[in-house]
């Protein structure tokens, strides 16, 4: 089962072009509960699970204190392996088949409202030098055009088209995506630009982002930039790249924006995940209807004429 698995790797990371962030994470669930079913029974393998072993495993990694959520992502990745033996006909039956995902709590993001981001790029002064003008593009790339940390940080030189002004993104699974760029951040671009060629060093020469010792940022930079801006005007408890991404989804929608544009400059494989936006424009709709009508504010008049 070794050589089952390492083909199951080697399938994930060639034909459907897993990140090997996400290939870890897939295998080192199998192995994980690999490892559950040898501590019950060391003669069991993976090929002849039941769903028995499955339900015992979800019923351990519960009683051990794992979310549900993080349970559902571990049986995800089993049935992703289990459909693989499947099609490789190593198995004639999925053991999972069967199985239904644990309930979970559907948590709301909560977007940025548009003043804070109209704070965060007119209220707060930027040094007019290299870290100043990158850190502001860096929030106008995420709000203009609604890209992933990881897929800012994977920004080539060649990336941006001056020209048509357009953002070429490599996305999830290597899939491209074009982006139009605004003339507000195609502005930024250029100062941007301007002050990179002027760095002292530059060690990634092919990164569109560097940080002043001519890198590549780093996640973790990233976050910190973002969380650190937003900290002086918002008070929401999350303030990371990600909610950036979901605020330029929310705005987009809240300002009659399509569900299928979003879908396609959010670089999404399918509309589901892209509507969890449409639960933030939905608020913002029930506020402005509870803030407007005349019911909503105690005015009975309408009723007395």
């Amino acid at each position: 089962m070794v050589n089952s698995k390492q083909a199951y790797a080697d399938y994930l990371l060639k034909e459907k072009n897993y990140s090997l962030l996400t290939l870890r994470a897939y295998t080192d669930d199998v192995s994980a509960f690999e490892r559950f079913i040898k501590e019950q029974d060391e003669d069991a393998e993976l090929e002849n699970v039941v769903y028995s072993h499955v339900r015992s495993w979800v019923v351990h990694l519960v009683e051990g204190g794992v979310a549900n959520k993080s349970v559902n992502r571990k049986i995800s990745s089993l049935k992703s392996f289990y459909k693989f033996l499947l099609r490789s006909k190593q198995i004639s039956v999925n053991p999972l088949q069967q199985h239904k995902s644990l309930k979970t709590e559907k948590k709301v993001q909560i977007p940025f409202s548009e003043k804070e981001l109209n704070d965060v790029v007119a209220d707060i002064e930027y040094t007019d030098d290299f870290e100043g003008i990158r850190n502001r593009l860096i929030i106008e790339l995420f709000y203009t055009t609604g890209i992933r940390r990881a897929e800012l940080i994977g920004l080539k030189l060649g990336s941006y088209d001056s020209g048509n002004g357009t953002l070429k993104v490599l996305g999830k699974r290597n899939k491209e995506r074009m982006l139009p760029v605004l003339p507000c951040t195609a502005q930024l671009l250029g100062r941007y630009m301007v002050e990179r060629r002027a760095l002292a060093e530059i060690n990634d020469a092919d990164v569109l982002i560097l940080n002043n010792r001519g890198n590549k940022v780093s996640e973790s930079f990233v976050y910190r930039l973002i969380n650190g801006y937003f900290s002086v005007v918002s008070g929401k408890v999350k303030k990371s790249p990600h909610v950036l991404r979901h605020t330029f989804a929310t705005h987009l929608l809240n300002n009659g924006a399509d569900l299928n544009s979003v879908k396609e400059l959010l670089g999404h494989a399918s509309l589901s995940s892209t509507q969890i936006y449409t639960h933030s424009s939905l608020a913002e709709l029930k506020k402005v209807y509870g803030d407007a009508h005349p019911r909503n504010r105690g005015d009975s008049s309408t009723f007395n004429d």
